[in-house]
């Protein structure tokens, strides 16, 4: 057995001991000892899920037709040999996410959905380990009702999945038909975007249950949620998506990459955001009776103007901006305070910088809309499928999810990207970009792929390769005022290497453990509230590189 595939099987074990012995720790009730009622519902990443065609495409210099049911994401058969076909079964109108006129694709169900991916390409690893914690699953005795795959159609923004396939309130009826059939509550298991899905429809579900049944309903269907890998405050390589296109290893242009990946609404959920903005919903919810409806509001705290970086390392867009009438050619861009120039010669080109609130606001895409084709289409979802949402403004951070039990885990100290220099191409969209220069975060330092110097602010850590380590840590917030940590080998031990640390003093933000490393040795370090709220559990698991959180967006 390879390394990679003892490490899946690693994580798919843990998963399922969770599923197995989560009931044995319940501390109250009459679930005590019975894990026969628990149900895991799992709900998957971004492109995670299998995509099928939902009519009839006729590929003209190709034998491969598109028939319905036939598989589109991910058939590579398919996609090598008719990708423009292909292409029209994945692309969605920029504008309102409807599909394209010659083909339909529709995600399918059950567990096949997320676990028979065709191995890799994009969620190859991923798709290796919820079918290895199914098959430990069953090994363990868990009945076949027990796990319960919560598939979607990863390409819309969140109101379309509700508007167009009644998404989230299928995944009502999936909790509360799991706990009629079991007995007992699930446990949810949410990897990547998935969180995000999850984060959404715990908002949605204020508006669909009557205020003072809310925390009841959570209590009653839900025992405790594992989040995964999840990009608390965004992912940096969205923006490259969006900008150069990212292929992710698929056999297909960068261009090609990008116009599929910006026609999906789904590609602002999970852009980089600050940690010290936030928004009201469009609908005020009030717990004590009734819901009015009100303007959005977003207002950011001092700290955003104060520090840097809006919590980042560093600024994550650097762009050239292709001047050869000098700045005044581009209203846009002359909107700008001076400061933002690192050129102001007229006619040279001027590079412009943004931080992760500048990217979510629009002030970025604002800034290059008089020469680059797609950012009306971006400025036009960002306002109405995320700053207008009735539900929720997704790029905003989210406070501890109000569950009994709240486990986050994911990867830490891989080399991730966390900053990107552009450059006009010369080509038209969708090449119209192209890289110059990646920054990275490793272990705790900020290093260019040109070797050149880079300012910033560090973090302790690094990320999981796709996610910073800002955005996967925002979880350690939701842990109170006092932390114990633990740190031990990730392999077998006899116990005499582990380091404890008790009562940490924690204020809302980072908590970095005074532990010594050994750097051949992969470690685990646990974060837990030394007091816990009554009835509410908290902990964070940081994983060393190399493990099998092999993260997928």
């Amino acid at each position: 057995m390879g390394g990679d595939e003892r490490e899946h099987r690693r994580l798919a074990m843990t998963l399922a001991a969770v599923l197995l012995l989560g009931a044995f720790q319940l501390g109250e009730g009459e679930l005590k000892g019975n894990y026969s009622k628990l149900s895991g519902i799992i709900i998957p990443g971004f492109a995670s899920t299998q995509l099928r065609a939902w009519s009839i495409l006729d590929c003209p210099y190709s034998p491969l037709d598109f028939n319905p049911l036939d598989l589109v994401w991910l058939d590579t058969t398919k996609l090598l040999s008719a990708v423009n076909c292909w292409l029209k079964c994945m692309l969605l109108d920029p504008y309102n996410q409807t599909d394209h006129p010659e083909c339909k694709s529709r995600p399918d169900s059950g567990l096949s959905a997320i676990t028979e991916l065709d191995p890799g390409y994009i969620t190859g690893p991923l798709s290796s380990v919820w079918k290895e914690w199914v098959k430990w699953c069953i090994e363990f005795g868990i009945e076949a009702n027990g796990i319960i795959a919560a598939p979607y159609d990863w390409r819309l923004s969140p109101s379309m999945l509700e508007e167009r396939d009644l998404y989230f309130y299928k995944l009502k009826q999936t909790f509360e038909t799991a706990l009629k059939l079991r007995g007992g509550p699930s446990i949810v298991f949410a990897h990547s975007l998935g969180n995000n899905v999850f984060r959404y429809f715990l908002e949605w579900l204020k508006l669909e249950i009557a205020p003072k049944q809310y925390i009841q309903w959570l209590d009653d269907h839900i025992y405790a949620f594992f989040s995964v890998g999840a990009p608390l405050l965004g992912s940096t390589e969205t923006v490259k998506g969006m900008l150069s296109g990212n292929t992710f290893g698929l056999p297909v242009s960068e261009g090609t990459a990008r116009l599929m990946f910006n026609s999906f609404g789904s590609s602002l959920w999970m852009m980089p955001f600050s940690k010290y903005c936030r928004a009201d919903a469009m609908y005020l919810k009030h717990f004590s009776g009734g819901i009015r409806k009100g303007p959005n509001t977003y207002q950011c705290e001092q700290k955003e103007f104060q520090s840097n970086y809006s919590g980042f390392s560093t600024n994550i867009i650097n762009i050239e901006i292709p001047s050869t009438r000098g700045i005044d050619a581009y209203p846009s861009v002359s909107e700008f305070s001076q400061t933002n120039y690192s050129s102001m010669e007229c006619g040279l080109p001027t590079q412009l910088s943004f931080s992760a609130r500048e990217i979510s606001d629009g002030t970025f895409f604002k800034a290059i809309e008089d020469y680059d084709s797609d950012s009306k289409r971006t400025l036009h979802q960002l306002k109405k499928s995320y700053h207008d949402d009735p539900v929720l403004n997704p790029l905003t951070p989210w406070d501890r999810p109000p569950i009994k039990n709240v486990f986050c885990i994911y990867g830490v100290d891989s080399r991730t990207e966390v900053g990107y220099y552009f450059a006009p191409s010369g080509k038209p969209y969708p090449d119209n970009w192209i890289i110059t220069d990646v920054i990275y975060e490793i272990e705790g330092s900020l290093v260019s792929r040109s070797g050149n110097q880079v300012e910033g602010n560090p973090g302790p850590a690094s990320g999981d390769e796709t996610v910073p380590y800002h955005s996967l840590s925002w979880c350690k917030n939701w842990l109170g005022p006092r932390v114990n940590i633990t740190r031990a080998p990730q392999s077998e031990h006899d116990g005499s290497d582990v380091q404890v640390e008790l009562n940490v003093e924690h204020h809302d933000e980072d908590v970095v453990p005074n532990m010594t490393r050994s750097p051949r040795v992969k470690y685990i370090t646990y974060y837990e509230d030394s007091e816990s709220i009554p009835g509410k559990r908290t902990a964070v698991w940081e994983l060393d590189k190399g493990t099998s959180l092999d993260h997928q967006l």
